[in-house]
């Protein structure tokens, strides 16, 4: 569904962000085939900007925007790239949830292309013989974690409501690169050799690991069944994944010798994408808005925000009497969301989930000087005492993150994925399929109760992914967002914060090293400052946890000046714009 975005009621907070001046000199960064892991500077432009994850993706969706074409138009050159150069990450084979900003009715749109369970799935789909939850590690590989994928038809959509240029040439760039080959990153390079069950499956195993062995960086990497899948788009549309060829060779693959999946033609021809209402929370002056359910990213970001909003956090620096309330905040959030959400077309979700004073009451269960351990979900008003049963949530890796803005002010913030990086592991057509169906609770129930994120027919698992508009006086001055798995809540709440609170250039607001916390250990990300952060969470109780977060944070600063763009120093993205 669409919503016009209403003007704000208040002043400009502290920051002065929507009037601050441009963070950082121009510098524009061409197209690079390795990846570079190095200290970066916000990019600047006057009239349209693009960041993806990857340079040739950037570079297709930047060279749409420079022949004039829409933000839309420019998301379907991005994400066809990106299905190519990123396949450990999103394409084809997975689903996405995109927020577009209309400039000319200045409206706000949610897009859900979420992956959708069989219809002959029932609650006991992730059970084994002996009724108990299979171990995660053991239902990722094979048919049976796959849902009916969503990001065919979402760019066919997004291209017709919003599209301006020839739907063929914006996925030309792709075809093109997928016949003549690209350069394998390093992080590409890293990710396969790093990554098993890749071997699993023939098709899979001859294109990442040729003759047995991972490829390399700096190999020349073709994918011509890719190519000829794109074509197929380009002539006829998202029609023959879903009621055609590809979705034919689609259920056959999934009916592999482990794990075999049970999605039939039925579960294709009926799939749609579908217009959500955006969720929106003011924080400070400013109104955040992101993705609902089947998507949790925007309930928990603005649960975190709101916790947090009675903490003068303008006034504290970035340190661990910072990072303590953030994590306690995300504690509180996270007990909230394996609680009561899911897709709500499913389940009800508390009307008074993101009420102000609700958030007040969870928020004076901090102590700033003391961990509260494990926290409880709550009761927001005028709901009945639930009854459901809470699950558990584990990180995830495949997923990527971009944001766009076209010269007519119009805007895209998108998060796409497979779920786990490479997916189920399973290749047809050129492109990986995507293990969602994971994305489940394993367990239906516990002690009577079920779990509102069970298995159901024809459901979409819940998401964390939690693409980003912020606007102050009814126009958009930031979107963000990142991949990360149940991560993703927090890098973009942080994000939002060091931004609107802080003030901070946007390069360096990413740049922040992490802290997360999903209602259980308290994970510091390792690197420069994880000392430091490790040992005072320590003193104040946590359970702490070094390791690495990578998240894949985008980010585009509309001011009045201009825009601000940066990609994350972690990954291999890039901002191009003019």
């Amino acid at each position: 569904m669409t919503i016009l975005v209403r003007s704000f009621v208040g002043v400009v907070a502290a920051s002065g962000f929507a009037s601050t001046q441009l963070f950082a000199q121009e510098a524009r960064p061409q197209p690079e085939e390795t990846t570079a892991i190095a200290q970066r500077q916000s990019v600047l432009a006057d009239d349209f900007m693009v960041a993806s994850a990857h340079p040739l993706a950037t570079q297709a969706g930047y060279d749409i925007l420079a022949a004039g074409g829409s933000a839309a138009d420019a998301a379907v050159a991005v994400q066809t790239m990106l299905g190519l150069v990123e396949p450990q990450s999103s394409g084809l084979g997975g689903g996405a949830f995109l927020l577009y900003w209309d400039a000319d009715s200045a409206s706000l749109s949610t897009y859900d292309a979420r992956e959708k369970a069989p219809l002959a799935a029932e609650d006991d789909y992730w059970l084994d013989q002996n009724g108990e939850p299979l171990a995660f590690t053991d239902a990722v590989i094979g048919g049976r974690s796959a849902g009916v994928p969503g990001t065919p038809m979402l760019l066919e959509r997004i291209h017709r409501d919003h599209g301006t240029m020839e739907w063929a040439d914006l996925i030309q760039p792709a075809i093109e690169t997928a016949e003549k080959g690209f350069t394998v990153t390093q992080r590409l390079a890293a990710a396969i050799a790093g990554t098993e069950g890749l071997d699993t499956f023939v098709a899979t195993g001859d294109y990442f690991l040729p003759e047995g062995r991972p490829i390399a960086e700096g190999s020349t990497l073709a994918n011509q069944p890719y190519a000829n899948s794109l074509r197929l788009l380009a002539e006829e549309g998202a029609a023959p994944f879903y009621t055609g060829e590809i979705a034919e060779d689609i259920v056959a693959a999934l009916r592999t010798n482990i794990n075999p999946g049970i999605l039939t033609m039925e579960d294709f021809a009926a799939y749609e994408v579908v217009m959500r209402d955006p969720v929106c929370m003011e924080y400070r002056s400013y109104e955040v808005c992101g993705m609902g359910p089947p998507s949790s990213g925007a309930f928990t970001v603005g649960q975190m925000l709101g916790i947090l909003e009675p903490f003068d956090l303008a006034s504290m620096e970035d340190g661990v009497a910072f990072r303590h309330l953030f994590a306690e905040a995300s504690r509180l959030a996270f007990a909230d969301r394996g609680l009561y959400l899911g897709d709500s077309d499913f389940v009800d979700i508390p009307d008074a989930y993101l009420d102000e004073i609700y958030l007040e009451e969870r928020s004076a269960l901090i102590d700033p000087d003391a961990s509260m351990g494990v926290a409880s979900p709550g009761v927001p008003p005028g709901w009945d005492k639930a009854s459901l049963t809470p699950d558990i949530e584990r990180p995830r890796a495949g997923t990527s993150h971009f944001v766009i803005v076209d010269g007519e002010g119009n805007a895209i913030s998108a998060t796409t994925t497979i779920e786990s990086g490479f997916g189920n592991r399973v290749m047809t057509r050129g492109f990986l399929l995507n293990n969602e169906l994971t994305d489940f609770s394993f367990a239906p129930e516990a002690d009577g109760a079920p779990v509102a994120n069970r298995v159901e027919p024809g459901k979409r698992p819940r998401s964390s992914m939690a693409p980003t508009v912020v606007f102050e006086d009814g126009r958009p001055v930031l979107l963000t967002g990142s991949p990360g798995g149940a991560a993703i809540i927090d890098y973009t709440a942080l994000s939002l914060i060091s931004i609107l609170d802080w003030g901070m250039d946007p390069q360096d607001a990413i740049d922040l090293p992490h802290v997360t916390n999903l209602n259980g250990r308290t994970n510091v990300e390792e690197g420069e400052g994880a000392t430091a952060f490790a040992e005072g969470l320590r003193a104040l109780g946590h359970d702490v946890n070094v390791t690495d977060l990578n998240s894949g944070i985008h980010v585009i600063a509309i001011t009045d000046d201009g825009l601000v763009g940066a990609a994350d120093k972690r990954r291999e993205g890039t901002v191009l714009g003019d």
